[in-house]
């Protein structure tokens, strides 16, 4: 099907997409998504139009790079089983002009094509306007999906990292060095001077720990490699909702220790979800569920469930 739209600047557009909206909702985003950088009326209508959609949007992923491999941000909504992405954001390459065409994002022209690869739009910018650019992009989304939807940008935390409205961060800190993290009094001062993150990726190989009030702890999610036998004393301090955890060294009676504290609400009130990988089980994963009271359920068996009331 071939779509053409008329741009406030009265200017044609014309793009393809993959059939009929619905067609098996692979492409159902590109369409909308597109349009969204071209027409306010036509917006409008989709967004009356599409109402259920929208709702079932919970959040948008800006995921970085995968460096060397790619060098373009892909923009997503995290749907299951599969993500639906919508469209890439790259500094600019060396195409020609006619390799694209312009259009106006919340005030800034940026150039667009469409990808022969994966049959999304482009932008494209240079790299001194990246700020500027990501900032547009933001504020449109903003504009189109709405406040209550959440932002989440992924990102190494040494390359450029934006702080817009209603953006939570989600920084990974992995260093050159087999890529386990030494010395953390660097990862200490980068996050004295940075909001609370939204999730924070590591691999960690040092006796030392965050100091108590490090906004390490502060984060809603971490993820952890711990070559140290130190997984305790992290979930101690630890103020957020979800914690994962892969352990090559441990103390078996710290970790029954710290789950018997955890259930009786003692320490980490706000944890909502643990998941421990024991690297080298060593025959003690048993060990520490049947210390903590954990009753093995046969799989032919129906488990036991739990119905909340409708609020």
């Amino acid at each position: 099907m071939l779509k053409i739209f008329r741009t406030t600047n009265n200017e044609t557009i014309d793009f393809s997409v993959f059939g009929p909206k619905g067609d098996s909702g692979k492409h159902e985003n590109f369409e909308s998504i597109f349009v969204v950088f071209v027409s306010k009326n036509i917006k409008k209508l989709i967004k009356s139009s599409q109402i259920t959609r929208f709702n079932s949007i919970s959040h948008i992923v800006y995921d970085a790079p995968e460096r060397p491999v790619t060098d373009s941000w892909s923009v997503y909504i995290p749907f299951m089983p599969k993500s639906d992405n919508i469209m890439e954001f790259t500094e600019r390459r060396e195409e020609t002009e006619d390799d694209y065409f312009q259009l106006n994002v919340a005030g800034k022209i940026m150039d667009f094509r469409l990808s022969n690869q994966y049959q999304y739009p482009e932008a494209y910018f240079h790299p001194s306007e990246k700020e500027s650019a990501i900032e547009s992009i933001h504020n449109y989304f903003l504009d189109f999906f709405g406040e209550t939807v959440e932002y989440q940008y992924v990102e190494h935390y040494k390359e450029f990292i934006p702080h817009l409205p209603k953006l939570s961060l989600c920084l990974s800190f992995w260093p050159g060095n087999l890529g386990r993290i030494i010395n953390i009094q660097p990862i200490e001062e980068y996050l004295a001077s940075s909001p609370a993150l939204k999730q924070i990726c590591m691999s960690l190989q040092s006796q030392q720990l965050f100091r108590p009030e490090s906004k390490f702890y502060q984060a809603e999610s971490i993820s952890l490699t711990l070559y140290t036998r130190t997984a305790h004393d992290f979930l101690r301090h630890f103020q957020g909702r979800q914690a994962f955890l892969r352990c090559d060294e441990y103390d078996v009676s710290s970790f029954i220790g710290f789950m018997n504290r955890w259930k009786s609400g003692q320490e980490c009130g706000k944890l909502e979800y643990l998941k421990i990988k024991l690297m080298r089980n060593r025959g003690v994963q048993n060990q520490i569920l049947n210390a903590n009271g954990v009753k093995y359920i046969d799989e032919s068996r129906t488990p036991p469930t739990h119905t909340l009331p409708v609020v």
